[in-house]
């Protein structure tokens, strides 16, 4: 997190275009006539930011065409199919850090578009995750991702809980701080088909990165340091077996294996979840009278750890970039400009989700001081963001996943062991890198 908290300050706004070629007038500029066509994610947790668009289209007499807005993985598709057609003379798209390795040939160096003084502003290592190749090829918008325990507070205040837990399992009923105590609450708390221990997003990337963070855990490697997949372990097996165990004895919902984000988040907000590991990006929403039926109720706290003592701490950022192919990358820019400034980023920041540009940092932290929820987050994503690892640095990371999340399912589902889905896995996930010349 000091990483998170150090940085410079936004200087002049002076927009520069080309190699080097500084056009006059401040941001966003004036773009008459323009149509910028955009690719968005969509999503409760990101919806509020696009209420500034026309905002400006406004300032900039220029048009925003949303052609398409999906969830991350279904927009992933979108632009690898856009690629392999070359469908890409669209403007700006939806990025991320997980995914930024698969689309170097499909976005332009927005160093090149944009003041250095406006990039300098964003928190470094940020910007460092941002830069593929030597190209700067998003910028963060308020959305660094990493995952702390959300939790019902009443649970845990409830004595006849307190006693009940003590008896059954020889220790006292607090927020946990591993995962084998999660366990145990979880399984303890569920009352299906009414009431559910936890929960877990079971298909696409969201599972292989869950699972990831927990082999990681588990003292368990991903990828080796020749790149090679490890995963099929014995750290790997305790990890797969936290998600089949927990299916076994009903304590998350029957359909978990095909929930994603959204699922999740509704999930907790309804009432009907005790224990729940997601993204910063919920905390307002939780604590929402008008959209959670948990408000008031809810505890943040540091992810959990696993039995090797480090915690879980998957990680990334969401982005915005302007394809190479743009006809006006000049107004593209100015328009991911917009969608990450400082104005941007406190909307956002204001709900929950994590700022990537210094300034904001300082001015979310003082907004916390009379909010004991917001101060309470901050300070669990504080901490936990000091655990934080990104994804194997490899463009195959998304391919794989999707070679290896069905194996998941299918050990969870019981349908296959926890070693023989992960050998499974492991053998696929070795073929892409093999047919890729990585191994």
């Amino acid at each position: 997190m000091n990483r998170l908290l150090s940085g410079v300050c936004a200087g002049a706004l002076m927009l520069a275009f080309g190699a080097g070629t500084a056009l006059a007038g401040d941001l966003p500029g004036k773009f008459e006539g323009v149509t910028v066509d955009v690719k968005l994610i969509g999503g409760q947790q990101y919806e509020k930011l696009y209420e500034r668009i026309p905002e400006w289209e406004k300032a900039t007499g220029a048009k925003v065409n949303i052609l398409t807005k999906k969830n991350g993985f279904d927009i992933d598709k979108e632009l690898k199919s856009d690629i392999a057609s070359g469908s890409t003379n669209w403007c700006v798209g939806w990025n991320h850090s997980s995914f930024a390795p698969q689309y170097t040939g499909l976005y332009t160096d927005l160093s090149k578009l944009l003041p250095k003084e406006e990039i300098d502003a964003f928190v470094p290592s940020t910007i460092k995750a941002a830069t593929i190749d030597g190209k700067l090829e998003m910028l963060p918008r308020a959305q660094f991702d990493v995952s702390a325990l959300y939790y019902q507070k009443s649970l845990y205040e409830n004595a006849d809980n307190k006693t009940k837990f003590k008896a059954k399992y020889g220790y006292d009923l607090v927020p946990p701080d591993t995962w084998k105590e999660v366990t145990d609450q979880a399984e303890f708390f569920a009352n299906p088909p009414n009431f559910y221990g936890t929960q877990f997003a079971g298909k696409e990337e969201a599972i292989n990165g869950r699972f990831y963070e927990m082999v990681v855990a588990e003292g368990g490697e991903y990828l080796d340091k020749d790149g090679k997949p490890v995963f099929n372990s014995e750290a790997g097996i305790r990890a797969l077996d936290w998600f089949v165990n927990l299916y076994k004895a009903k304590a998350v919902p029957a359909g978990t294996t095909n929930y994603l984000w959204d699922d999740l988040g509704q999930g907790f907000a309804s009432g009907t979840v005790a224990i729940n590991l997601d993204w910063p990006g919920w905390a307002g929403f939780f604590n929402d009278p008008k959209s959670s039926k948990v408000a008031g109720n809810v505890g943040v706290k540091v992810a959990p750890k696993g039995s090797s003592g480090k915690r879980t701490g998957w990680s990334g950022f969401h982005g915005f970039s302007v394809t190479e192919n743009c006809p006006n990358k000049e107004a593209a820019a100015s328009l991911v400009w917009w969608l990450t400034n400082e104005d941007s980023q406190k909307l956002e920041a204001a709900a929950g989700p994590l700022p990537t540009r210094t300034a904001v940092w300082d001015w979310d932290l003082k907004q916390a001081e009379n909010d004991p929820y917001k101060k309470e987050v901050l300070s669990a994503f504080q901490e936990e963001a000091k655990h934080a690892f990104a994804v194997p640095q490899t463009p195959e990371w998304i391919e794989i996943s999707n070679a290896v999340y069905p194996e998941l399912q299918a050990a969870i589902l019981g349908d296959k062991t926890s070693k023989q889905a992960l050998d499974e896995a492991a053998a696929k996930a070795t073929q892409i890198l093999q047919d890729a010349g990585k191994l």
